[in-house]
């Protein structure tokens, strides 16, 4: 088997393993003669425990589709923005039902999501309906009063009142006498909890639907976003015995320390499990990974590490306010760096953004970083693993290009979405072209539960992708053949021979020379062709100094790497007048057996895979088409989605 695709026998092997409906994709087996091999090494090959090899697994057979990141009526900036939709209404537009927006268009999912966290802000759960109800303890401070007529007011009153109660919130200057109406400790905050859990417990229909009771920890800093979603494995007799942890003093705090702490006392109080997943580092200004010490000067210290590993298995790394995979500042080499990039400033734009912020951001330099406090701490705590997620404001989780309904309400498809400005100030402005339609998390769980789906997140055998919904294998060995990849069920020889990913390597065999990697990749069956897989390696050298490098492993077609070692563009099928494209370059599958050709047994390293598909057109080119208007200036035409697995961590002996 050449290494830069599969052979074609690879199209039932594939979907046979990921158990895909062969009555979505129909493929045709071709014969193919590798020689006639000997009783033993016939025997030695089967690595089934029954004659029948789907008797007696124990491991995830399929990918969960999943948002782990939704807000809905509830949050106080959706419910600002005109969100009208409480978590009921998100929950039947996951499971696939047709639902009404809160401006009043009929949407539906594609396909009905698997799972769903609603991750409403922890801040302020309950506020926004008072404010624009007019409640009379409200009415008594000035900012309640404020924003209360502003409200009534409507127009352009209302969306200026918006702006300024998220600034004032960014910048930590809410009365606070007035927020401790909507804080843990008063009854309302109580009772509006005790409704957010019965709401999943309603929902949550295992071995269909999942909902897992979650909130999302809101830490600003001067605007500089440290934000993370929590979620509990837990149904609702342990959920009800806590309320969520917020940023704001003082029954709150914006350090993530006292949230590990949160975590910790939840475990102890309820005998459950819960976990954190840190998210949109592209706009923490620098600060959502440190290296020495955290935005107060408090250097990193082995409490930091070992509370930040332990309670942080998983990062967002791509979303609708911008892909945080890597940057081309930090990546220059790598021509797939600069996608849906968001890098004006923090997340109220109140500072700017400099190029020596970017590497406390992204996930790539995160990894690295990692290797390099390891080395100090013997801990390293960005061990992460990757997904996607919405983090949309709307009780939608649209993360399809043509199903796109905005980050905001008032962002719903209308034709001047895409000119209006969706933050801008003296620092810069972001337009509404650039909100991305992004992404969705994929977990290897051995069934749709919420204690399967929060072990497969712990065990970081996950990956996230910008909204397509491929799957995607990635494994890590010494040992793997390419007669491997010719196996019926390849994932069985995976798990036997390696690890998955979100794993560590296995102890390095004394005549092993280097790593090998088995991955591999089916479309999405209503989505577009692939373009390519890459693998990702991170290292660190005897110096300290941490080094990456992108491989193409697997590829479309017959081209082959120039003189520069990059390998030539697959090419565009994108009909932009139409927002259509073709299925015409690409292909369905792909997969390899890829040996590390410049491994270091001395360096500690990680890899992981990434997964682009042939260009598509992008949610703006959707917008033009069907409102027959003009595609504003710098908003691309066709994009090139992509999915992220977790790592797989080499650790060279000590």
């Amino acid at each position: 088997m050449e290494t830069k695709n599969c052979h074609e026998t690879m199209k039932v092997l594939i979907l046979a393993c990921m158990a895909i409906s062969l009555s979505v994709i129909t493929a045709t087996s071709m014969a193919q003669d590798t020689g006639t091999a000997s009783k033993e090494t016939l025997s030695a090959a089967y690595t089934g425990k029954a004659y029948s090899p789907y008797a007696k697994r124990n491991f995830p057979e399929q990918p969960l589709w999943g948002d782990s990141h939704l807000h809905t009526s509830l949050s106080m900036d959706a419910g600002l923005f005109g969100n009208r939709l409480p978590p009921t209404e998100a929950y039947r537009f996951a499971r696939g039902e047709e639902v009404m927006s809160s401006t009043g268009q009929a949407v539906r999912l594609s396909r009905p999501l698997d799972w769903l966290v609603i991750a409403d802000h922890s801040d302020g759960m309950g506020l926004i309906d008072d404010i624009k109800s007019g409640k009379p303890e409200l009415l008594a401070y000035e900012q309640g009063a404020r924003w209360s007529n502003a409200f009534a007011e409507g127009g352009d009153t209302a969306v200026q009142a918006t702006l300024d109660l998220i600034t004032t919130f960014s910048q930590g200057k809410v009365d606070p006498k007035m927020f401790e109406l909507y804080s843990p400790g008063s009854k309302p905050y109580k009772n509006l909890w005790e409704r957010v859990v019965a709401d999943a417990e309603h929902f949550n229909d295992p071995g269909r639907f999942t909902a897992l009771i979650g909130f999302e920890w809101t830490s600003l800093i001067k605007g500089n976003n440290m934000h993370r979603v929590v979620i509990m494995r837990d149904g609702p007799n342990r959920a009800r015995q806590v309320v969520p942890f917020t940023m704001t003093p003082p029954q709150g705090s914006p350090d993530p320390r006292d949230l590990w702490k949160y975590l910790t006392d939840y475990e102890a109080k309820t005998g459950g499990e819960i976990l954190a997943i840190a998210h949109n580092g592209n706009l923490s200004n620098g600060i959502m990974f440190p290296l020495q010490a955290q935005w107060n000067g408090k250097k990193l210290d082995q409490a930091y590490v070992n509370q930040r590993t332990k309670w942080e298995p998983l990062y967002e790394a791509t979303q609708i306010k911008g892909d945080g995979e890597t940057h081309p500042f930090l990546s220059p080499d790598d021509e797939f760096a600069d996608y849906e990039t968001w890098d004006i400033g923090n997340l109220d734009v109140s500072e700017a953004k400099t190029d020596e912020m970017l590497a406390g951001e992204y996930a790539r330099e995160a990894l690295k970083r990692g290797l390099q406090i390891d080395k100090k701490f013997g801990t390293n705590p960005y061990k992460f693993g990757m997904i996607g997620a919405t983090d949309s404001h709307t009780s939608l989780a649209t993360a399809d290009e043509d199903n796109f309904f905005g980050k905001h309400s008032g962002y719903e498809p209308k034709a001047d979405r895409m000119t209006h400005p969706f933050m801008k100030n003296e620092n810069g402005s972001i337009m509404g072209w650039q909100m991305v339609a992004s992404g969705l998390a994929a977990v290897w769980a051995t069934e749709n539960t919420r204690e399967a789906i929060f072990d497969a997140m712990q065990r970081k055998e996950v990956y996230g992708t910008t909204g397509p919904r491929m799957s995607v294998r990635f494994f890590g060995g010494w040992e793997f053949t390419e007669q491997d990849m010719n196996s019926r069920m390849p994932a069985v020889v995976g798990y036997d021979k390696g690890s998955p990913m979100g794993g560590d390597l296995r102890a390095k065999p004394k005549d092993a020379k280097a790593p090998n990697f088995m991955v591999y990749a089916l479309r999405d069956p209503i989505g577009a062709n692939l373009d390519r897989i890459q693998i990702i390696k991170g290292w660190i050298d005897a110096k300290g100094k941490t080094h990456e490098k992108v491989y193409d492993v697997a590829w479309s077609g017959d081209r082959k790497p120039g003189s520069n070692g990059k390998l030539p563009d697959v090419g565009n099928s994108v009909d932009v007048a139409n927002a259509n494209w073709t299925n015409s370059i690409g292909v369905s599958e792909l997969g390899v057996v890829w040996t590390d050709p410049d491994f270091d047994a001395k360096q500690d390293a990680f890899y992981y895979a990434r997964v682009i598909e042939i260009p598509t057109p992008r949610w703006t080119t959707y917008d033009a088409f069907r409102f027959g208007i003009d595609l504003p200036d710098g908003a691309p035409t066709s994009i090139q989605e992509r999915a992220y697995t977790s790592p797989i961590w080499y650790t060279a002996s000590k």
